[in-house]
């Protein structure tokens, strides 16, 4: 049974975080042979004030 954590940043659409689940579980069916029924996703969605890249946080960097 697959388990798949996403982290992101918060705004995508539920439209958008739908197709990625779907491509992620999609994969992991095709190049490791799992169970679609028994794979799980999690997306978890961080503020971009909680997020740094490069030593800065992604809402500073944005605006």
């Amino acid at each position: 049974m697959p388990y798949v954590n996403v982290r992101i940043l918060k705004g995508r659409s539920r439209e958008q975080k739908a197709q990625l689940v779907d491509v992620i579980t999609t994969a992991l069916a095709d190049i490791c042979n799992a169970p679609v029924a028994g794979t799980h996703v999690v997306i978890d969605e961080v503020d971009r004030e909680n997020w740094a890249v490069a030593g800065q946080l992604v809402a500073d960097r944005d605006g």
